[in-house]
């Protein structure tokens, strides 16, 4: 026990609180946060995952993710260890463990311990973990001047498949990684006919030379809880459309906007190192960004007890 607890753990210091909900209780010390080696989820990518945030002490938009989440889980047959309600009450519990003013918090629903093949029949309860950890939001200057993308050769997921989040990340690890070598901040994927489906963890829309907000459609992307929440933010002003999206539609936009649960929505100003528009984040980015921002203000649910 003492040699386990003295392993390397590197990033331990970035948790903040987390649950198991086989043993029942909140802990704060790092090192005995660990999973099960015969959790389906680990070694067969078993299970389902949602991530939401925190700031100023306001959880933000707990019942759209619980919501992709039950659809998640239902779609592999997987029901939670507890109700839905009472996992709810639990994220909210872990968050305030946490003592902090921000941070994210990761919700994992795995088949269970049980085994190490492939029937699910193995696994007798499914597992249940929660983790806060600390925020790193992107600086002030990527909003201020934009970041770049570019088109990944990875084909996005197909399907079913691209609407489950589960815990099978590896292709966009790998879109990560293709990013991080090509210089870019960010990696686009094409789905196999060559429209634009998502970004690794954010999704993507445009403003096409008209005006408009042109949303790939999601047939072969996650729906994004982000994406759906700030288009609100024009709808009734600028038309919204889902419709197919080429490459060459990125080149001839005034603007390309990413969304996501952490960075909200953030400008793309070059995408294969060529320029959008004028290479400047452009008003909808914004006008996304500040209704955002404003609706965790009025509608986070209040940690602070």
């Amino acid at each position: 026990m003492q040699r386990l607890l003295q392993a390397p753990r590197p990033g331990i210091d970035e948790v903040l609180a987390f649950y198991d909900h086989r043993v029942g209780v909140v802990g704060t010390d790092p090192r005995l946060m660990l999973l099960p080696l015969d959790d389906h989820m680990v070694h067969r990518g078993d299970g389902v995952f949602e991530t939401m945030k925190f700031v100023d002490g306001k959880l933000y938009q707990m019942e759209p993710h619980v919501e992709r989440l039950t659809f998640s889980a239902q779609s592999i047959f997987l029901e939670p260890p507890c109700t839905w309600d009472e996992l709810k009450t639990m994220i909210v519990d872990v968050s305030r463990a946490a003592s902090a003013q921000q941070g994210m918090v990761r919700v994992l629903l795995g088949r269970g311990p049980g085994g190490f093949g492939i029937d699910a029949r193995e696994c007798p309860r499914a597992s249940l973990y929660i983790v806060v950890y600390k925020l790193h939001p992107r600086p002030e200057e990527a909003y201020k001047k934009g970041v770049t993308a570019s088109r990944c050769s990875m084909p996005a997921k197909n399907g079913l498949m691209a609407k489950i989040k589960s815990v099978n990340y590896l292709p966009n690890v790998l879109m990560k990684r293709e990013a991080v070598e090509s210089g870019c901040d960010y990696s686009l994927c094409f789905d196999d006919q060559g429209f634009l489906a998502e970004g690794a963890v954010e999704n993507v829309c445009i403003v096409d030379d008209r005006g408009r907000v042109i949303v790939p459609e999601l047939s072969n992307a996650l729906t994004g809880t982000t994406l759906m929440r700030a288009l609100d933010a024009v709808t009734g002003d600028m038309p919204v459309l889902f419709r197919k999206v080429t490459e060459n539609d990125i080149y001839l936009a005034r603007e390309v906007i990413l969304l996501g649960t952490t960075i909200d929505a953030l400008s793309v100003v070059r995408f294969n190192k060529k320029p959008i528009h004028d290479v400047r984040p452009g008003p909808v980015s914004k006008r996304m960004r500040q209704f955002l921002i404003q609706d965790l203000r009025d509608n986070g649910i209040t940690l602070s007890s």
